[in-house]
């Protein structure tokens, strides 16, 4: 059996068999563009299998040496690649700046960073691989912009076609002259390997005197600069002094290029992956550095506990009340997992959860209680009652004791309000009863949430908080 057979076959063993197949028919028969950077949202769609089982698949592939999963810094303005890290553990705290749109930007891993997965050369060898030989357009599309702009072959030649006067490839240590004739419109010039980028703002009466403009490439990062040119002919001078190919293209800043680069689909985020189950079982180490906080903007936080986890012990000894506990402990795990959550830490008798949206913390809440009663009722009992806090907002993920945590007032309020249950019951603050999804969940199931104050410890002022009952 070769190297790769043996993969694949590792990697039925530990994802989704369907999903398995799915990844191995890609890695045969894909062309080369679709396993570069592949979009996993977009694989489950085409393929029709579980979102969640698609990025466990790919998790445990990227593993196996199958993929190579990378963390892409994404421009929200362009939705161009600003810069590609192997592990999260590199993104850089200060800003990252996007030529084309002349911003600066710090990574949010809510939206800005792509997790996206490439074929390893190991497995097949493709011309993303070597990005320097892509023709211009290829470039743009599998290297320059991320996976979440919708690009398909006829927005490609609207680019190339309706978008661009001119493009051209510049070998390392070339000079060239390019003749243009500007149109009265706002011209970038655009150089994606280098991201380096000059406006050009073509205002006044046309001339038919020759204009001139001279850009230098290097590895330098400077100010995007304007210059201001009147309509006519232009002269260009290019300067290569990058040790690498460049390709600068002019571009016209006017709505087609808006409207082609506004089309837009959705990718896993950064965010999403911290928040997946399977990611934080496999990439137990290689999460975050000791020294590293991200901000998130906005994070679902789950909290439970056993209700009388102490007197339990008491009153039906430890062997048996270590089988409830143990009983409990697994359905809420298998709960949260399906539910697009991941567990954050067990403390004692107690949970930590996280989730992407607070509509999956509450439909994992309201399959908990159910889960209780089921258990109770089969080992004849009313010992399992599991008390549950949900709370939304902004946090840090940081590194503490070797694990992946979450950290700030958000995770306090979250504890906290799970401290409020004397039953079985879900509290739940404003922030998630807010949320669209969750009141169309709460009308569903015909649930009335009672609304009180209620005074939280550590925390200054009172909160209103709703009981679900």
């Amino acid at each position: 059996m070769s190297n790769i057979q043996a993969q694949i076959s590792a990697l039925k063993q530990a994802a989704d068999p369907a999903v398995a197949d799915a990844i191995a028919r890609l890695i045969e028969t894909g062309v080369d563009h679709e396993l570069n950077r592949v979009n996993l949202l977009d694989f489950s769609a085409r393929t029709g299998l579980d979102e969640e089982r698609v990025i466990a698949g790919f998790l445990h592939a990227s593993r196996l040496g199958l993929f190579d999963l990378t963390w892409n810094v994404l421009c929200p303005g362009c939705g161009g690649v600003l810069d590609a890290h192997s592990t999260l553990k590199n993104l850089r705290h200060d800003d990252y700046h996007c030529g084309l749109c002349a911003c600066g930007y710090e990574a949010s891993v809510d939206e800005q960073v792509e997790v996206a997965f490439t074929v390893s050369p190991l497995v097949r060898r493709i011309a993303a691989h070597d990005p320097n030989t892509l023709p211009i357009w290829d470039y743009f599309k599998q290297v320059f912009w991320s996976s979440g702009v919708d690009f398909d072959e006829e927005s490609m030649a609207s680019l190339s076609n309706d978008v661009v006067l001119k493009a051209l490839e510049l070998p390392a240590g070339r000079k060239t002259e390019l003749s243009l004739q500007l149109p009265p419109q706002f011209i970038i010039v655009f150089e994606p390997v280098t991201h380096s980028a000059r406006f050009i703002d073509v205002q006044g009466e046309p001339t038919s005197e020759l204009q001139h403009l001279s850009l230098v490439y290097n590895r330098t990062h400077g100010p995007v600069e304007t210059t201001v040119l009147r309509p006519g002919p232009l002269s260009l001078s290019l300067d290569n002094q990058a040790a690498v190919r460049v390709l600068p293209s002019v571009f016209i800043a006017a709505d087609a290029l808006h409207h082609l680069i506004g089309r837009r689909k959705p990718f896993v985020t950064a965010k999403r992956m911290l928040t997946n189950q399977t990611f934080r079982d496999v990439y137990k180490a290689d999460n975050l550095d000791i020294d590293q906080r991200l901000k998130i903007t906005s994070l679902t936080f789950l909290f439970t506990d056993l209700k009388g986890s102490t007197a339990l012990y008491e009153r039906v000894g430890d062997l048996a009340a270590f089988d409830l506990v143990r009983a409990h402990f697994h359905a809420l795990l298998e709960i949260i997992a399906s539910e697009k959550g991941a567990v954050v830490k067990t403390i004692g008798d107690a949970v930590m959860a996280t989730f992407i949206r607070p509509e999956h913390a509450l439909a994992a809440a309201l399959r908990m209680r159910s889960a209780m009663d089921k258990l109770n009722a089969a080992r004849g009992t009313k010992d399992l009652v599991v008390k549950i806090g949900i709370h939304e907002g902004s946090c840090l993920a940081v590194m503490l004791n070797e694990r992946q945590d979450y950290f700030g007032q958000t995770v306090n309020i979250a504890a906290r309000v799970q401290g409020l249950s004397t039953s079985q019951a879900i509290h739940i603050t404003g922030p998630v009863i807010d949320a669209p999804a969750v009141s169309a969940m709460l009308d569903r199931e015909e649930l009335k949430p009672i609304q009180k104050q209620a005074a939280l410890r550590g925390i200054a002022d009172k909160i209103v908080v709703y009981e679900i009952p």
